[in-house]
């Protein structure tokens, strides 16, 4: 089946970043934020990584949002989900500042752009744990812009999370296309690898490789941008 759809992931993949050290400025950031709002810091952060969790847990019943929103309201009182709008200006205002951490590689915004040339349609398939605020905020650190993407997962939009299959079948559903059209391109050899037990064609990114089980990479087709353009040129020749 001729591949007509490519996936990206984004942090690592088209934003490059140590993730260490994006999560310590996030987290910094965040607690910084909502301390004068009564949130200690230890017990904001935890409570972020709890509700992450039954993100990644998420059953599909419910969206992302409404799955972090249930648990964050479980530890902090339903009064809680008073202080959204807090959150919501955080992510428009001081997250900007997680920028300076992350590094900028303009051979993937042009990339993007040469695979469209190419004719196919490409979408983002980053892992939806962020509200599309953060997400659109990442896109355009990238050199991007939203509407450079059919689509992009977001909290709000999805109820699976990597390295679930169903989040890629959710994917697949949205776009419309089967999925040995599609081919799923990340630096994450867990996260986004797995794309490949559902049919679809992959590409693992190892300029900033994540691998923590130290998985033989040599089954995947891997490089950089350069490596998967000529990737998808000699599937498109086949």
């Amino acid at each position: 089946m001729r591949i007509t759809t490519v996936l990206f992931d984004l942090d690592g993949t088209l934003l490059p970043m140590d993730q260490e050290r994006f999560t310590g400025s996030y987290f910094k950031l965040l607690t910084e934020k909502l301390a004068s709002h009564g949130y200690e810091p230890e017990k904001l952060e935890e409570a972020i990584w709890t509700g992450t969790a039954a993100m990644v847990r998420n059953d599909g019943s419910q969206s992302n949002e409404e799955v972090f929103w249930k648990k964050f309201a479980e530890i902090y009182g339903e009064e809680a989900m008073g202080d959204k709008p807090l959150f919501e200006a955080f992510y428009r205002e001081e997250f900007q500042g997680a920028r300076a951490v992350c590094g900028y590689d303009p051979e993937a915004a042009e990339t993007v752009a040469q695979v469209k040339e190419r004719g196919y349609r490409v979408a983002l398939a980053t892992n939806p744990i962020f509200p599309a605020v953060a997400t659109e905020s990442r896109i355009r650190w990238a050199g991007l812009e939203p509407g450079d993407f059919l689509f992009y997962t977001t909290y709000e939009n999805i109820s699976y999370c990597k390295p679930d299959l169903r989040y890629y079948s959710a994917v697949l559903e949205r776009l419309g296309v089967q999925p040995g059209e599609c081919c799923m391109v990340g630096n994450d050899v867990e996260e986004d690898m797995v794309a490949g037990e559902l049919g679809m064609h992959v590409f693992l990114l190892t300029d900033h490789m994540i691998n923590k089980r130290k998985k033989d990479i040599s089954c995947y087709p891997h490089g950089g941008f350069g490596q998967f353009l000529d990737f998808l040129d000699r599937r498109g020749a086949e």
